[in-house]
């Protein structure tokens, strides 16, 4: 099969970039700056301990250093916002930069050394990535989407502790639907990685990548597992709940509040001064499955200022002021509305935690959190199973059939401050998670028997476990950190437990790298000289994003912003939901407290 991913020649391109010497003419100016200096101190009238001398010798390489500094700043700002050379001969963007006191790099310099010192100094960042992988294990990343042309194209991303590195990408339109192609193309991703590196495979969805060949893939390669990214899934669970009519029918009266206010600039004025400018819409989330429930929340916290806004005659001449007083002096309908809270707002926590939380804590936390989550909304319906299990059933179809995999489990019993907390408990789902993940990534018997004694050790906190050290540092370091430190007395244990920590739950979405940039690359109408232009220029632009986002420099890259609630504002159509449903809201309304939720937090 002809490959049509652009690594091979990434590769080559990278290398020979990266092992170049300095041009020949950079480097002749740099022998002739050294012969003038050893001729000016030959000559008698120079006066080398001169003050004068000295100051302006320091004043001009501070200069260099400085316009070098300013330079180099311009270019990688190009480079890692993917940006056209060419525009640094914009007269606008010389307007934007400034008087002369900022030093503006030319388009050769662009071009030539300043993009082959941050090619070659990525370079060195994909290498240092690369040599951890043998120790920690990596987890492969795909990011899949359809172009403008309406090809499947996918990025393939590799995450680690010491970092995320970019790796390559192709145009998989030919392979969709053939589980046989596809299995082939897995198995060169793995190849240029390295097999027994990788320790699981995450995509961003299950549409392309199908389960059968997740399956038959590590069916083959055991040590391997396959999942879907965590805050996918929890977006899923929360496009389920959505789709229920009790929920449904309660977001859609919700809008009927929203509408009136953002339809009226007075109500929005006064509501904003009541509020000290709160917004009943929720800006800060950048993910459109949490917004109507983190919306609805500020809506409930704002009960008592829209029940007197609503019941004074401010709005009274204005069209739909009664239908609004109706809904907001309803009580069954801001119980219902704190109910639905209590269903989902539970897992919009678990993905504000999966979005802040660091990769060296998912792996290690994500079963819990999950079953925490669920305990919560239980808790909320005072364990009315009536009310609680209809939700339980739409999050476990979309946890137990397409987010769990053995090394969430096994991720939960390796963490030492979930294992030797008070209220650990070890149910046959663990138990079996722990040891498919010993016999899957250690075929070797002899292993695995020493595997099992080493987990009585760490059952019984015997040895380095026990020591005082190891006890407080349960809680204050991460599980594959205190692995590394507390764990040498039982080593292959501590292998299996670093490697399984020290992975990820999330997918590539999170890093919004700009597609684009790839799209330009897999054109098939451009050259393969061009293309192995570009495709240095998108190593550096996805590698530099990916490094910033792991030194904590984030800033949204991509173009998938949120569509805005266009229906909570205005009317988009016929309201069927908005109509009342006598049995599914009365169901509703019957359980539990009618206080907004709390937070769900990690233990």
């Amino acid at each position: 099969m002809k490959r049509t991913g652009l690594k091979a020649e990434l590769t080559q391109t990278n290398a020979s970039s990266s092992n170049n010497k300095r041009p020949k003419t950079e480097h002749s100016s740099e022998n002739s700056s050294r012969i003038e200096s050893s001729s000016t101190s030959m000559n008698p009238n120079n006066n080398n301990n001169n003050p004068q001398n000295s100051i302006t010798t320091t004043t001009t390489t501070e200069q260099d250093r400085s316009i070098k500094t300013s330079k180099q700043s311009i270019a990688r700002f190009f480079f890692e916002n993917g940006i056209d050379f060419e525009s640094i001969n914009s007269p606008s963007f010389h307007s934007m930069m400034g008087p002369a006191n900022c030093q503006i790099p030319t388009l050769d310099e662009l071009k030539g050394p300043l993009f082959k010192d941050a090619l070659k100094e990525t370079n060195e960042y994909f290498d240092e990535a690369r040599n951890s992988w043998a120790h920690t294990g990596c987890t492969i990343l795909l990011d899949e989407w359809k172009g403008k042309t309406g090809r499947d194209l996918v990025n393939v991303l590799v995450d680690s502790p010491r970092g995320t590195v970019y790796l390559s990408s192709y145009d998989i339109s030919d392979f969709v639907g053939k589980n046989d192609e596809m299995k082939i193309f897995f198995e060169k991703v793995l190849n240029e990685v390295g097999i027994d590196n990788v320790v699981q495979v995450i995509t961003s969805s299950s549409s392309v990548f199908t389960k059968e060949v997740g399956k038959e893939l590590s069916e083959k390669y055991r040590q391997i597992f396959w999942s879907v990214s965590g805050s996918c899934c929890m977006q899923l669970m929360l496009e389920k709940l959505i789709e229920m009519d009790v929920i449904k029918q309660t977001l859609e009266k919700a809008k009927i509040i929203t509408r009136f206010i953002y339809g009226n600039p007075d109500a929005l004025k006064h509501l904003k001064e009541k509020t000290e400018g709160r917004d009943l819409f929720q800006q800060s989330s950048k993910i459109k499955s949490t917004q109507p429930f983190l919306t609805l929340e500020n809506i409930v916290l704002e009960k008592k200022t829209l029940t007197k806004m609503f019941l004074s005659p401010l709005f009274l001449t204005n069209e739909g002021w009664e239908k609004v007083a109706d809904l907001v002096g309803d009580e069954s309908f801001w119980k219902a509305a704190s109910n639905v809270l209590k269903a989902a707002i539970p897992l919009v926590r678990v993905i504000e935690w999966m979005k802040g939380c660091s990769n060296k804590e998912q792996m290690g936390y994500i079963y819990e959190t999950m079953d925490q989550a669920k305990e919560t909304i239980k808790e909320g319906f005072k364990r009315n199973k009536a009310q609680y299990t209809r939700f339980w059933k739409e999050i476990d179809e979309v946890w137990t059939g397409v987010l769990y995999s053995p090394i969430h489990a096994a991720g939960y019993y390796l963490n030492p401050n979930l294992f030797y907390s008070s209220d650990m408990f070890i149910d046959p789902e663990v138990a079996t998670g722990l040891l498919c993940c010993v016999v899957r990534t250690t075929r070797d018997p002899r292993v695995q028997d020493r595997v099992t004694v080493q987990i009585e050790s760490y059952q019984n906190a015997k040895g380095a476990f026990g020591l005082g050290w190891a006890e407080e540092h349960r809680s204050n370091i991460s599980p594959a950190k205190w692995w590394s430190k507390y764990g040498v007395e039982c080593p292959d244990l501590q292998k299996l437990a670093t490697r399984i920590l020290s992975q990820t739950c999330e997918g590539a979405s999170r890093f919004q790298l700009r597609r684009s940039s790839v799209e330009k690359i897999l054109d098939t109408r451009i050259s393969r000289r061009e293309k192995n232009t570009l495709a240095d220029a998108v190593f550096v632009e996805y590698n530099m994003q990916l490094q910033n986002f792991g030194s904590g420099k984030v800033w949204c890259t991509g173009s998938d912003e949120i569509e805005p609630l266009d229906d909570w504002i205005a009317d988009q159509g016929r309201n069927d939901g908005a109509a009342s449903n006598t049995t599914d809201q009365g169901a509703l309304n019957s359980g539990g407290q009618s206080d907004v939720h709390p937070k769900v937090e990690p233990v």
